[in-house]
């Protein structure tokens, strides 16, 4: 049963929204996992999509999958690309990866207009400025 699995819950990891350059025309931005755990984690894999309305109709992007491997204790890794068209829908995250034989997991939502410049801080580790959910 349900209640019988032990609640394995995700402590020290996040998921930014990264603004990695800017021109008077554009913003460059990436997405970043960042372990701030003091041990590695492996077999890293991440969902993402994109899901909301815009101009009133439903709108929904691929789902993607990224697998990042293993990775160090206090390190951080990109994701993907991720442009500033779809900062308006709700931008879904989905993080498992294992600790030793031990399975986590842990769904990151960036809400509809949440990755605005009043919402940024300086990203540990990565050191740029980016919305940061952990």
């Amino acid at each position: 049963m349900k209640a019988d699995l032990p609640e394995n819950i995700v402590e020290d990891i996040a998921m930014a929204v990264v603004l990695m350059s800017e021109t008077p025309e554009v913003k460059n931005w990436t997405v970043y996992l960042v372990n701030l755990k003091n041990d590695p984690i492996t077999n890293v894999l991440i969902s993402s999509k994109g899901y909301g309305e815009k101009d009133g109709k439903p709108v929904k992007t691929s789902v993607l999958r990224h697998f990042l491997g293993n990775m160090e204790a206090n390190d951080f890794k990109g994701v993907e690309a991720i442009d500033p068209e779809v900062f308006g829908l709700t931008n879904e995250y989905w993080l498992s990866y294992y600790i030793g034989t031990t399975i986590y997991d842990k769904k990151f939502i960036f809400l509809p207009e949440s990755i605005i410049d009043s919402n940024l801080i300086k990203i540990p580790l990565v050191n740029r400025p980016g919305v940061m959910i952990k």
